[in-house]
């Protein structure tokens, strides 16, 4: 059972990770892991490995380590990830598109339905994707279950849809116009600064080999 506390943002951030290798040793049949092998191949000390996790509960055994597929199956619960998520995606150029064609989204839980945009023209998607016009947004979610909304839109106009397809009734957003987004506490918002991680990167390739 998950404890009633405040979680840190690092630590949630840091789930997904665990998440991620321990999808990984299942693919490769390992059946148990200790948190000081998951440590090393994150590069997290062991006892951050274990405080991390006791935050939702005990699901180790001393001396035994961790059952790699129960492990995955908590964290996917505590993550959300345990059901389907109905996605749409505002901003139909070459990052719209090329996000709604990811199919890695799906296998994780999220299932990209529509992509709507000013103009229909030339929006490539994959088939059960529909490409619709801004027009036709509130009606389509009048009709149509959607948690999430994806905003791969200018800069300039990523604050005016993301207000207007929060006021259609969608809590949670994954924002990749290049501009932080704030719309309140009543909704959720990931920003997705792909060029500030490339700046970044850029930062560590000067600094390499430097002392």
């Amino acid at each position: 059972m998950i404890k009633k506390k405040s979680i840190s943002e690092n630590v949630l951030r840091r789930l997904p990770k665990y998440y991620r290798i321990l999808q990984e040793l299942e693919h490769e049949n390992v059946k148990k892991i200790s948190s000081t092998v998951i440590s090393k191949m994150l590069n997290f000390t062991a006892s951050q490995v274990r405080q991390d996790l006791s935050n939702f509960g005990e699901f180790g055994h001393q001396g035994y380590g961790y059952d790699v597929v129960y492990l995955k199956e908590q964290i996917n619960n505590i993550l959300g990830l345990n059901r389907i998520h109905n996605v749409i995606v505002v901003g139909g150029g070459r990052i719209g598109q090329a996000l709604a064609n990811y199919r890695g989204f799906k296998e994780e839980g999220f299932a990209v339905l529509a992509v709507f945009d000013i103009k229909t023209e030339g929006i490539n998607v994959g088939e059960g994707i529909k490409v619709l016009k801004m027009s036709q947004l509130e009606a389509y979610l009048k009709q149509n279950y959607v948690e999430v909304c994806i905003i791969a839109t200018q800069k300039e106009v990523a604050k005016d849809v993301a207000d207007q397809v929060k006021a259609l009734g969608i809590k949670a957003f994954w924002n990749f116009a290049p501009c932080d987004l704030s719309l309140g506490e009543d909704v959720v918002v990931e920003n997705i600064n792909m060029s500030e991680s490339l700046f970044m990167l850029a930062y560590k390739y000067k600094n390499l080999n430097k002392e």
